[in-house]
């Protein structure tokens, strides 16, 4: 549970940054939502390297699958 709990503060926080990385215009809540989904999906891809390279690898874990979300939110879904 503490696990899950880690997951979305730190999918908000990816969320925020990926926000600002890559420029787009989001509601705040649908930049939270997009952070948590792509810090869960992230963190399961990469949690063979969190066990390697510690916390670092979950932060950037969480920013690339927000970034992936993102990507495909802006290709997939704002297209409409």
């Amino acid at each position: 549970m503490s696990t899950l709990i880690y997951w979305i503060i730190l999918g908000a926080a990816a969320g925020y940054v990926g926000k600002r990385m890559l420029k787009i215009d989001l509601p705040m809540p649908q930049t939270i939502v997009l952070g948590i989904v792509g810090a869960l999906v992230g963190g399961l891809i990469l949690r063979l390297l969190l066990a390697v390279l510690g916390l670092a690898a979950g932060f950037i874990g969480a920013i690339l699958g927000m970034s992936l979300l993102v990507f495909l939110y802006k290709r997939y879904i704002e297209k409409r």
